[in-house]
């Protein structure tokens, strides 16, 4: 099965409706949207890329760049999306890595280095218009997409998933997630070459609107503008994102908002609840991994709003309960933990990857007896419910108990003087490691320690608050606890003390 037989479906069936849209007009239809797709796979393959093929992209969102990945499936190559905040440093190390023999650039990359072809996306107009291509029969196990990740500790890892992967992380969007119909858009404001790209294939399945903002970049003042022209639109964004757009002006169009789905970063209680205030029923939590796209769990808008629900303060802390396409088990040395107790959270289904790209010895240590080992800690409770606790790596053992960073996060973060924060560990002579939290915000130490005192054990306070101007975060919005641990290491026991302090 090739994705790209739902956009050339579409194309026959419904080829005058609307597909990609730019700003608050109409950029192609189904019909242009397919032709225009056939014609770059007809150009990939006069230039002897054929099945199989890795096929980059890194530019801005555009309605030019879901041609370009459409048509690289129609052609049965698979698609490198790459995100165009990256480095050029980094972009030509995963091209190199995964073999691409075509670059389709925006123009911070348009002089990039590495061994195959590069053209600009302004370029590729000559392409779409070309000869035609048929579409290129796939079997549901041939590669679609290599998904690197975001690489905060080393070399990132690309995921290897094929269109059985994406089919099925499609269909549990559609059912599980943000039900959608032909009269309904999508809001693409985040990279499409992440999450945002991922869920437009349910869009082209249902033969709805992709939208890609004018500005190529998240303003919350255009997408108001964008939403209050079209009932019924969702977006995917960070929850850095949707905080952003929760404190935007108040005359934002929410009754015109189907679904905020929200994923990929810790959110906190406190967003959770200002978003609620801000935009009713209409938030959607995910968790998962680039190696299980867009599905692991779902915490619905009815989970969400139901706040007479008598656990409902529980599930909002939550990352909600199991999407229908998978199976999640909290596990440790191969057994399966009962309710309440924290392990590793562990993911089975078919949206889970095939592999990693060239690393056999990663692949084995990730997959194992079909299940996927997330690094995640967590704990479900009786109702299934997920509760992430932080990665592994993140855990603090201090005189040999275990902080979650995550739960002092949370804590911390219902002081009202505090915008952000993130805690980590920093090495103990006497403890073997100790919390530590960056803060930014206005208050002070003193103020913060007795708040924690009155909140939570003892043990799991942090032992010194560093007050910063801003966290440091990757280009989704992640914070970089790695860049953090980094920067604290001059505060190690005999190192300065004066770094980072605002």
């Amino acid at each position: 099965m090739n994705l790209a037989v739902w956009l050339e479906r579409a194309a026959r069936a419904e080829g005058h409706a609307p597909a990609l849209g730019l700003g608050t007009g109409i950029a192609r239809s189904y019909e242009g949207f397919a032709r225009r797709a056939a014609g770059f796979a007809g150009a990939l393959n006069r230039m002897g890329l054929s099945k199989g093929a890795r096929i980059a992209i890194a530019a801005p969102n555009s309605p030019e760049y879901l041609e370009c990945l459409f048509g690289i499936w129609w052609a049965g190559c698979v698609a490198l999306p790459i995100n165009a905040k990256l480095h050029a440093n980094e972009v030509a190390w995963m091209l190199d890595h995964s073999g691409a023999g075509l670059l389709i650039a925006g123009s911070d990359f348009a002089g990039v280095k590495y061994a195959g072809k590069v053209i600009a996306m302004e370029e590729c107009e000559t392409l779409f218009a070309g000869d035609a291509a048929a579409l290129q029969s796939c079997a549901a196990s041939d590669l679609a997409w290599l998904f690197y990740t975001s690489g905060t500790t080393g070399r990132p890892k690309a995921a290897m998933l094929t269109h059985r992967n994406l089919a099925a992380m499609t269909y549990a969007a559609m059912v599980g997630v943000d039900p959608t119909t032909s009269r309904d858009a999508l809001l693409h404001a985040a990279p499409l070459s992440h999450g945002s790209g991922l869920y437009s294939l349910a869009l082209v399945l249902q033969r709805g609107l992709n939208i890609v903002a004018e500005s190529k970049s998240f303003d919350p003042d255009e997408i108001a503008r964008i939403i209050a022209r079209r009932a019924g639109t969702s977006m995917f964004l960070a929850p850095t994102m949707l905080s952003r757009l929760t404190a935007a002006a108040p005359d934002f169009p929410a009754a015109h908002i189907r679904s905020f789905v929200t994923g990929g970063g810790p959110w906190h209680v406190a967003d959770a609840v200002k978003a609620l205030d801000r935009f009713g029923p209409r938030i959607v939590q995910i968790y998962a991994q680039g190696e299980t796209p867009m599905t692991g769990t779902v915490l619905t808008k009815a989970d969400m709003a139901d706040r007479a629900h008598p656990q409902w303060a529980a599930r909002i802390a939550s990352v909600g309960s199991a999407n229908g396409a998978v199976e999640v088990r909290i596990g440790k040395d191969n057994e399966t933990l009962p309710a309440g107790e924290i392990g590793e959270v562990l993911i089975r289904g078919d949206t889970v990857m095939a592999g990693y790209w060239k690393d056999n010895r990663a692949t084995a240590a990730t997959l194992k007896d079909g299940w996927l080992h997330t690094g995640d800690i967590g704990s479900m409770d009786a109702y299934g419910y997920l509760t992430l606790r932080d990665r592994s790596k993140d855990l603090i053992i201090s005189g040999g108990s275990n902080i979650y960073p995550r739960e002092v996060e949370e804590v911390l973060l219902t002081h009202p003087g505090i915008t952000e924060v993130s805690v980590i560990g920093r090495p103990d002579s006497e403890w073997g490691e100790v919390a530590v939290a960056y803060i930014v915000g206005q208050t002070d130490a003193a103020t913060l320690d007795r708040f924690c005192l009155d909140r939570i054990a003892r043990f799991k306070r942090p032992k010194d608050y560093v007050f910063v101007p801003e966290l440091p975060k990757n280009h989704y919005g992640k914070v970089l606890k790695t860049t953090l641990r980094e920067l604290d290491k001059p505060r190690w026991p005999g190192g300065a003390t004066d770094i980072l302090r605002g």
